[in-house]
């Protein structure tokens, strides 16, 4: 059908790739392209043999006109954007520059504080408009599937939805003493930052994981769960009408907590620029070369993911709860793809966003999220490669 441009080759991309491989006749063609180039061709080996062709290519995605000559080249039918978020808007300019369609996995972030807002690439609606072409923003778990959870709620099982709060667990262990399942720099960036929900219109903001609660989820049991701002908050504020709360709520071990809260008092955390033996670093980007990498997880980590919605809401006049969710075990997603599954229930989510825009079921001009389009073909492409979920009628509510 077609070819991609994937730009990033980290654990994500990894199965992005690999999930475009198993869907040879949607990606005929793709590129690997990211800063390193060894990288690329040492996944490009993982698959010799694909029916889908690959090729490797060596990009600065900070660098516009490097992206534009990049497209050019590889003349792709869309590219998918599973680098740094920093890195967004350039390779949104690069689209729209050749006439290419997009999908990334996370909201652009200024290098120089922790935002997470979709403003900036908001904004970038009518210049998509105009060309036509589409930007799928989001295109991962959380944010994306999660908003799929919920449209396909809205569309199927609700007249009114009052509130949601999205549970995102993670059981698996590593066996480190600290280290971050995904880039340690927008990880830690995400928890030090102070926790915000959507309540009556209002946004109300609450120290970093000051409000917890204990849920018992489904094959992994009860966990310690913190309220947290997440960008898919912002959207569905907007997309979902008539909501009254939206919150996000993510697990955390005490050991991992102990740890982080010793880095940030020593100033581990800092995106504040130091000097150190006559060179500016930053500490956080200092902390993340000394962590684990985490595509290195993989082998080694054992345990589950449990990522989902809790609905509330009216059908018929009555009030209605519904529960959607789905389980991952990181080591069938190692043995599967050679990643674990935080990378997995993100890379899957980024090849189903980009086969739905080539197949033209989510191709429309304009930038939008996941949860302005159709659900219902999203959900089927979950149980086909990977992220099967489970739905309940009757869960625990969160008060």
């Amino acid at each position: 059908m077609g070819k991609a441009l994937i730009i990033g080759a980290g654990g994500v991309a990894s199965v992005v790739v690999h999930k475009c491989c198993q869907n040879p006749d949607i990606f005929e063609e793709i590129c690997i392209a990211s800063r390193t180039l060894e990288k690329c061709e040492a996944l490009k080996n993982k698959l010799e043999g694909s029916k889908t062709k690959i090729t490797t290519a060596q990009v600065d995605a900070d660098r516009t006109d490097e992206v534009i000559n990049l497209i050019n080249n590889f003349k792709p039918d869309i590219v998918i954007n599973v680098a740094l978020p920093y890195q967004d808007l350039t390779i949104m300019d690069a689209c729209l520059a050749t006439g290419v369609h997009y999908v990334d996995t996370a909201n652009y972030e200024p290098p120089d504080t922790a935002k997470f807002e979709y403003k900036w690439q908001w904004a970038y609606k009518e210049k998509f408009e105009k060309a036509g072409l589409t930007a799928l923003l989001g295109s991962g778990f959380d944010p994306g599937v999660t908003g799929v959870f919920t449209a396909y709620a809205q569309k199927h099982y609700f007249d009114e939805i009052h509130s949601i709060d999205i549970v995102d667990a993670n059981a698996g262990d590593h066996g480190y003493p600290f280290a971050t399942n995904f880039n340690p720099e927008i990880n830690i960036r995400e928890v030090t930052a102070n926790g915000r929900y959507f309540e009556n219109g209002e946004w109300i903001e609450t120290p970093p994981l000051a409000l917890k609660k204990v849920y018992d989820l489904p094959e992994i049991g009860p966990k310690d769960i913190y309220l947290m701002y997440h960008e898919e908050l912002e959207s569905l504020a907007v997309n979902i009408k008539g909501v009254k709360r939206i919150r996000f709520w993510m697990t955390f071990s005490e050991n991992y907590l102990t740890h982080l809260k010793v880095l940030e008092n020593v100033g581990m955390t800092s995106i504040e620029p130091i000097e150190f033996e006559g060179k500016q670093i930053i500490p956080l980007q200092f902390l993340k070369a000394v962590l684990p990498d985490p595509a290195s997880l993989g082998p080694r980590t054992k345990g589950k993911t449990n990522i989902g919605c809790i609905i509330q809401g009216i059908k018929d006049g009555k009030p209605k709860t519904y529960y959607v969710y789905n389980v991952c075990d990181h080591q069938e997603a190692y043995a599967e793809v050679g990643s674990q599954a935080i990378s997995y229930t993100t890379g899957v989510p980024a090849m189903i966003g980009a086969m739905l825009v080539m197949k033209g079921i989510w191709k429309k001009p304009g930038v939008y999220n996941v949860e302005e389009f159709d659900p219902d073909p999203f959900m089927e492409e979950l149980n086909k490669n990977g992220l099967p979920w489970q739905e309940s009628f009757s869960p625990t509510l969160l008060d």
